[in-house]
């Protein structure tokens, strides 16, 4: 059985981080959605039409996966095993935001495979990195 202690300065760098992250992550949302037309202002006509041409289930999962890796961080900041299972969500909402993007629209004529898969990969594998360090931290005892 796990006792509750005190984590160390590394928990809090890297649950720092993970806000930090989430929180451009917030941002990217917020520029897709609300302040489209602000980065609409710096994309070429196909890419304005990738964007234009998302359907509204991309969005919501998109949402869905920004604000439970934002939740996440904040929960995991005051030391909650809740930031598992929100963690847990963004990173499934995040492998399936990501998989349309690649598969399901045409991002990679659009910006070539390289912009177009690097990105996501190492997004995928910072949600997934996060969920892991939460369950890790969550069996030494910080969190409650």
């Amino acid at each position: 059985m796990n006792t509750y202690n005190k984590p160390t300065k590394g928990f809090w760098i890297i649950a720092s981080i993970a806000l930090a992250w989430n929180i451009m992550g917030t941002f990217q949302f917020l520029s897709s959605t609300i302040w489209k037309e602000i980065l609409f202002e710096t994309l070429t006509e196909s890419q304005i039409a990738l964007f234009e041409n998302l359907p509204l289930w991309y969005l919501i999962v998109f949402g869905i996966a920004v604000l439970t890796g934002l939740l996440g961080s904040l929960f995991l900041l005051l030391r909650k095993k809740m930031a598992i299972l929100l963690f847990t969500i963004s990173a499934i909402t995040v492998i399936i935001q990501f998989s349309y993007w690649i598969f399901g629209t045409k991002v990679i004529e659009v910006y070539g495979t390289k912009d177009a898969i690097t990105m996501p990969i190492i997004v995928i594998l910072t949600a997934i990195a996060f969920l892991f360090y939460s369950k890790t931290v969550a069996r030494r005892g910080w969190l409650q």
